[in-house]
């Protein structure tokens, strides 16, 4: 039988010190997100999120029907699927009280990467998606994307200097 929700990797613990690729998507894809209220509401929870399961946020976007992340345990402690349950079901929660509607589809999709990966390219990924889609022209021009760990001049530097 056909199941719409990702697995996880049944060999990895999904615990410590791991940087992870998220993509969440809105339920139905409807466009949520292109309210910016919505978007402040989602950040500040996964935020929340974060900072109790012990990630750092390296990079967050948020397009109209889905959200991209990249976040990294901090400590042997941080459990990815503790955080993403609890952002999720935090933001969903407040967002279905405040709108009478579901927020996320069920499930998201993981990316850990590996040792010899970047986290600037992964970055630089996330942030030139509304480029991509139409939604800006330049990345520092989309409001609904950054990073809780960087200010957008030091990533475009460090694009630059590895450029």
């Amino acid at each position: 039988m056909w199941n719409p929700r990702p697995g996880r990797h049944l060999a990895f613990s999904y615990i410590g010190i791991h940087r992870y690729f998220l993509t969440f998507c809105t339920h139905s894809r409807r466009r949520i997100f292109e309210d910016p209220a919505a978007v402040r509401l989602v950040r500040a929870h996964f935020v929340q999120s974060a900072a109790r399961e012990h990630f750092g946020i390296l990079a967050y976007c948020f397009m109209p029907d889905h959200a991209h992340l990249l976040v990294e345990g901090l400590d042997d402690a941080s459990d990815l699927r503790r955080f993403v349950r609890e952002a999720k079901q935090r933001s969903g929660f407040e967002h279905a009280r405040q709108s009478g509607r579901r927020l996320w589809q069920d499930g998201y999709y993981d990316h850990v990467l590996r040792d010899d990966e970047s986290s600037l390219a992964v970055t630089r990924y996330i942030l030139e998606n509304p480029i991509r889609a139409g939604l800006a022209e330049r990345v520092d021009g989309y409001p609904h994307s950054g990073s809780e760990v960087y200010t957008m001049k030091e990533l475009l530097s460090a694009w630059d200097t590895q450029g």
